[in-house]
């Protein structure tokens, strides 16, 4: 299995933001969504309600330009260098 890119999901300010990125690197990533901190605060079921809508869009993504559906890792916590914001 070869990975060819990731969901990261980073506190910016106000906002929880989505990005597709290389599996390395956050340099040149795409972001996919965002929704404002106080929709998703306190309420872990709209938390993972809008990280499952993330990840069907990088799913969609990567199969619409490789022609396979994406097997996901476990989630982990991004490196410190790759924080954003209040992470």
């Amino acid at each position: 299995m070869k990975q060819v890119g990731r969901l990261a999901l980073r506190h910016e300010g106000n906002f929880w933001n989505a990005y597709y990125a290389d599996a390395c690197t956050m340099d040149g990533a795409a972001l996919i969504g965002s929704i404002a901190m106080g929709a998703i605060a306190g309420n872990p079921e709209r938390k993972r309600a809008f990280m499952d809508l993330m990840k069907d869009v990088v799913a969609e993504f990567i199969s619409d330009i490789g022609g396979i559906d994406p097997e996901w890792a476990d989630e982990r916590r991004a490196p410190e260098h790759e924080r954003g914001g209040h992470a």
